[in-house]
């Protein structure tokens, strides 16, 4: 039976909250867990409070005062007969809050556990700074009507679900200015929402929210006694999903190209230098005296392949292209050609066509004349011979998803001699490399050739089989371990008004290489000028298009040539645009331009569609959680590489298939899995670039690579030049050959006095100078 708590004495004068708290912890101690609590604006009630042997407490609330709920803790139940004012559930650590009217300010605000139920609105910032703390359940607040503006500021983690009942009046269900500094958590939406900050996406339901919905909904209305609202809330086709973007996604500035020394040389005190004038030191250190052994004041090391070379250190597949060049110089072209299919078995479709080279972006050649062709060297091994697998082990592994990371991954998975099957949803793998990359960009014969050549490994492919619930608990029951590599093919699109008038542009771009033609106007405008983005620009022209215009809110991220290519057809780019609205006239700016269009196409990121696997494997952006060697966190022997984890680059997710094959080879083999991680890049102060001569940048010609080996500086792999055994003014440096046809060269420590000219002299930065403390 329920104890009663009024919060007035004798004379019905209302007492403190103090008192009326003492009066709760008073029947607490007497083993009493049920509450009627009749308040006058009394704080805090219900709030962090536990039974001995963990019996739940349960209160009934009247005409509560702030923070009803504040610090609950599990085990607590807490029912508001009517409405509550501001910082209901604030800081909720587990407590199951139930108000069955409007809730006031900054509901759930700090909430890190429990849930939160809500009949009608909640105020200004509800919902700002929920968090999850992984080793607790996620919080979450269930709205029935709307919210006020500011709500999920600098939310962290957690989920929302407001249901718009009776908001129709309202421009936005969620206010003014939701969302701002958004890092994590998820929102459901029912109904417009308005001024989202540009941190986070509006996003379609997938099956595992509609599920989850479906499951909630009917607890959560029954709850507020309000069951009659199920029907028209089971209509998810006017739902959305909030979800913040990645760290990745909000990047947006490139890092410096100059090291700070090359800064500091080039622009402060080097030749006009604005403290040239008054800096004379050359930075070199001098030693005193001249000694040998022991006493020198700086030791050389000679440290071939300690460090990682810029364009190895920036390729996300880790393809070491010094040491390609290094066998090109020795002669021995079929073990170049061949190397690069130890570490991607696309060196011609992606390295050579479509990848946007981040290792030409890194590479040191660019600081002399021009980086170093990889596109022309990744040509080179369209027809290079596969390496001998290692004998069959035995174990088998299934992979989700036929695109870039799931064929690399089953590639690797055969050299190592596993058993490896991909079931792909398409008619064909090859994921986006296949669907949306024109072949104006992607030759058929070059992807064509890799993809068989991943099929002559004898990796297994089944087709047209979409992957659900059933289908992968069946997989993870006859496979040795399953790799999720389904990739990314959701669309993103920005909740301005109109945008249900918009195109996406993968969808689009499918049509298109699928051969159906599909329909575009004559004017054409297309939201995003990235690379994917201008593939849809080329494809509205091969449609019928007259006109088309790109836009973006930052500077275009597409390769030069692509963009070249797109303004020679008649195009435009316009940068910084952002977008306000877009109707039947076309887009609107937010500085209330208009530019006409028929047809408005967005293409500006995918998310991954992982609704086949528990929910709870997932993280708070819906992607799948994994450890440092790319398994699920909670589901030991299952892996997810590519977009299903991160955005990133098709050489992301080849890099991932490589990877997590070795992850899975060490898992057979017993061992523990440690995560693996680059040598350290190696620093430009130690290249001597000086010693290479500038080509004339006019008479390039990328077309045959093996030229390139007399402009590649190798960095961090010695190239075996000799300069360094020839300059040293002691004699001190000698060459000596191992049975294996390996080379080292070495400093005789009693004849080196220290001088550092090997370090010098050395244009790959092969030597290093260590200072004697």
């Amino acid at each position: 039976m329920a104890v009663k708590i009024k919060g007035f004495d004798e004379n019905k004068k209302r007492i403190s909250t103090q008192q009326l708290l003492q009066k709760i912890y008073a029947e607490l101690d007497k083993g009493k867990t049920e509450f009627e609590v009749l308040s006058s604006g009394h704080h805090d009630i219900g709030g962090p409070l536990w039974t001995e042997d963990g019996t739940p407490l349960k209160f009934t609330v009247k005409n509560p005062g702030q923070r009803v709920g504040s610090f609950g803790l599990e085990g607590t139940s807490i029912t508001v007969n009517g409405s509550a004012p501001a910082d209901a559930g604030w800081l909720n650590a587990g407590a199951e809050l139930i108000i069955k009217g409007d809730s006031g300010d900054t509901t759930a605000h700090c909430a890190a556990s429990g849930k939160i139920y809500v009949a009608g609105r909640v105020g200004t910032r509800s919902g700002s700074l929920m968090k999850h703390d992984p080793a607790y359940d996620a919080p979450e607040l269930w709205v029935l009507k709307n919210t006020g503006s500011f709500c999920f500021e600098f939310m962290g983690g957690g989920t929302a679900v407001i249901c718009g009942i009776d908001s129709e009046e309202f421009d936005s269900v969620l206010g003014d200015r939701a969302c701002m500094g958004m890092v994590g958590g998820t929102i459901y939406i029912r109904g417009e929402a308005k001024n989202l900050p540009d941190e986070v996406w509006l996003l379609d339901l997938d099956d595992a929210d509609r599920e989850f919905l479906s499951n909630g909904l009917p607890t959560f209305l029954k709850k507020v006694e309000r069951s009659q609202h199920l029907e028209t809330l089971l209509n998810f086709n006017q739902w959305k999903k909030i979800s913040a973007k990645t760290y990745e996604e909000r990047q947006k500035h490139k890092p410096m190209r100059l090291t700070m020394r090359e800064f500091r040389l080039n622009k402060w005190v080097g030749d006009g230098g604005i403290f040239a004038d008054v800096v004379t030191d050359n930075y070199d250190y001098t030693a005193g005296l001249v000694n040998t052994g022991n006493d020198r004041l700086k030791i050389p090391h000679w440290q071939n392949k300690a460090f990682c070379a810029p364009c190895e250190a920036a390729c996300p597949s880790s393809i070491p292209t010094q040491d390609r060049i290094n066998l090109l110089r020795e002669g021995k072209y079929k073990e170049a050609i061949e190397l690069v299919l130890n570490f991607s078995p696309f060196p011609s479709s992606v390295c050579g066509e479509v990848c946007p080279n981040p290792c030409m972006d890194a590479c040191t050649r660019q600081y002399i004349d021009l980086p170093v062709s990889m596109q022309a060297l990744g040509k080179l091994s369209m027809e290079a011979e596969s390496p001998m697998p290692k004998p069959d082990s035995g174990k088998k592994v299934a992979i989700i998803g036929g695109g870039p990371g799931g064929l690399s991954a089953a590639w690797h998975l055969r050299l190592l001699g596993h058993g490896a099957t991909i079931i792909e949803a398409d008619k064909d793998v090859g994921g986006k490399l296949r669907q949306v990359i024109p072949t104006d960009r992607l030759p058929a014969e070059s992807l064509n050739r890799e993809i068989q050549r991943i099929k002559d490994m004898g990796v297994a492919i089944q087709t047209d089989t979409k992957v659900d619930k059933a289908m992968f608990e069946k997989l993870q029951k006859d496979f040795d371990a399953v790799i999720v590599a389904s990739g990314a093919h959701n669309p993103v699109v920005i909740p301005f008004p109109g945008h249900e008038r918009l195109v996406k542009g993968l969808e689009f771009l499918k049509a298109v290489n699928n051969g159906e033609n599909p329909t575009v106007g004559e004017k054409v405008v297309v939201i995003g000028a990235g690379n994917a983005g201008m593939d849809v620009c080329l494809g509205a022209y091969a449609m019928g298009a007259k006109k088309v215009t790109a836009i973006d809110i930052q500077r275009p991220a597409a390769f030069k040539k692509e963009i070249d290519h797109f303004e020679r057809l008649g195009g435009t780019i316009e940068w910084p645009i952002f977008t306000e609205k877009v109707d039947e006239k076309g887009l609107y700016t937010k500085d209330g331009r208009l530019i006409e269009a028929d047809t408005v196409i967005i293409s500006i990121g995918e998310r991954p569609d992982l609704s086949f696997i528990p929910r709870e494997w997932l993280n708070e952006r819906g992607m799948a959680q994994i450890d440092d060697c790319r398994q699920m966190t909670k589901a030991s022997g299952v892996f997810a590489i590519g977009d299903t984890t991160e955005p990133g680059l098709l050489t992301h997710a080849i890099g991932h298939g490589r990877e997590t094959a070795e992850y899975i080879d060490d898992l057979f083999a017993g061992k523990k899995l440690i995560a693996k991680k680059k040598l350290p890049q190696i620093s430009q102060e130690c290249l001597s670039k000086e010693l290479f001569r500038p080509h004339n940048r006019s008479r390039f010609n990328f077309t045959d690579a093996t030229r390139e080996t007399s402009r590649c500086i190798s960095c961090g792999t010695c190239r075996d030049c000799g300069m360094c055994l020839e300059a040293c003014p002691e004699g001190a440096i000698r060459r000596e050959d191992s049975k294996d046809g390996s080379f080292e060269y070495i400093s005789d420590d009693h004849i080196c006095i220290g001088c550092g000219i090997c370090a010098g002299m050395c244009p790959c930065g092969i030597w290093g100078m260590e200072q004697v403390v």
